[in-house]
């Protein structure tokens, strides 16, 4: 790795092709700063970040791409969706989507290693298949972010330039827990036993969840992601410390980025180990819990798109509902409230609309209730979601398509 100062990075770039792919890091460790000054060097191109946040350049000339939509580019006019479970996007930057460029965020080298912090994720892929074939790997080097271990730790020889800053890596709010919330999380935290390991995705019921399983001992957590909540758990005693903690990316406070940082603990792992089915089915008790926008009386989920427009993605949601159902005692929920208050209507619906993003629950879970799916018939799973995970104010209806549907 060359140390070079921004201005330098002019002679570098002009050897890209023309409206290069750039790969760059995602969540809350894209390198904004170093990003921005190649995006001055680059009349056009197309940027790739996986759930990027607010503030990622956006022009004429620049393209956003992505298998997971992040609020950086969900109202994007030149956003290029690409429909694809988390696992397999390392496939994508290796075979059809080669990027050009990677930009990403690293700390300060130690003995010869960066490490990745808080975001591997893709980016291991992502810099071996832009290696491969010739393009230009340039990292900002920067003291502030936390030094993780696994497959997030680079030698500096696999970097072409680096830029070195000094600056505080972007947090993440923990969202606000409603009654509603908690009273999710209490119902699918009952059904969590000692000794489970834990998948959760992002938002407030995955956090309600957590907060509920304060009592639970000897938990483990094989993640794509893992925030706040965990370590709550953590300080509580309710991990258990024999076992690493294993994740792609972290996305929360500067408190979980101090955890990680030097935690031999914590392995931060490339997303074709953690979002592997296999793997995933290999771990103890395994448990997956995830959320969605819509179920269907058919038990599918909708987690992506609302109104025919993209919001978010696949995710590792389908990885993890697979893996979970072919561990031994694996469990996979979905939850999610039973009436959305702003649109004001059910969540519950006869037939989703929208392409399916997951099916084959263990269980739907909302404040109502839990319907338990897996392993019911076509019937029987629509009476569940209906007496069990339904608003009441939208049982009649969905009874009468049933009954019309055959299944009452």
């Amino acid at each position: 790795m060359k140390i070079v100062k921004h201005e330098h990075l002019a002679a570098a770039v002009s050897r890209l092709p023309p409206n290069p792919r750039v790969l760059a890091s995602g969540n809350f460790a894209t390198p904004n700063e170093t990003l921005f000054v190649l995006d001055s060097l680059l009349p056009e191109y197309v940027l790739h970040i996986l759930n990027a946040q607010p503030g990622i350049p956006a022009r004429a000339g620049v393209i956003h791409e992505t298998a997971f939509v992040g609020p950086g580019m969900r109202n994007s006019p030149t956003l290029r969706y690409v429909p694809c479970r988390l696992s397999l996007v390392p496939v994508l930057l290796s075979r059809i989507m080669p990027p050009d460029l990677v930009v990403i965020q690293t700390s300060a080298p130690r003995d010869g290693m960066v490490s990745l912090g808080i975001e591997v994720n893709v980016l291991p892929a992502g810099i071996e298949a832009t290696r491969a074939r010739g393009g230009i790997v340039v990292a900002q080097v920067n003291p502030q972010m936390p030094f993780t271990y696994g497959d997030a730790v680079l030698h500096t020889d696999e970097i072409d330039f680096g830029v070195e800053v000094d600056m505080p890596i972007a947090t993440a709010a923990s969202p606000a827990l409603d009654d509603t919330a908690r009273l999710i999380g209490e119902r699918v935290a009952y059904h969590v036993q000692d000794g489970a390991t834990l998948q959760l995705g992002i938002g407030a019921v995955p956090d309600a969840v957590l907060a509920g399983l304060a009592q639970r001992h000897d938990l483990r957590v094989w993640s794509e992601m893992f925030s706040d909540g965990v370590l709550d758990l953590v300080e509580r005693g309710s991990i258990d410390h024999e076992v690493p903690l294993t994740a792609s990316f972290v996305f929360g406070s500067r408190a979980v980025y101090d955890f990680v940082d030097l935690n031999k603990s914590v392995h931060m792992m490339r997303t074709e180990v953690t979002n592997d089915p296999t793997r995933i089915s290999q771990q103890r008790a395994m448990t997956a819990i995830n959320s969605a926008i819509q179920v269907d009386l058919s038990a599918q989920a909708n987690a992506s798109r609302i109104n025919g427009r993209i919001y978010s993605g696949f995710g590792g949601s389908t990885d993890f509902i697979v893996g979970a159902l072919h561990s031994a005692g694996g469990q996979a929920f979905i939850a999610l409230p039973s009436w959305h208050p702003k649109a004001n209507q059910s969540t519950i619906v006869p037939l989703i609309a929208e392409p399916v993003t997951s099916f084959q629950h263990s269980a739907i879970v909302t404040e109502q209730g839990i319907a338990y799916v897996f392993g019911r018939t076509e019937a029987e799973q629509t009476r569940q979601i209906i007496e069990c995970a339904a608003h009441p104010k939208a049982r009649g209806e969905l009874r009468a398509v049933a009954a019309d549907m055959g299944r009452m």
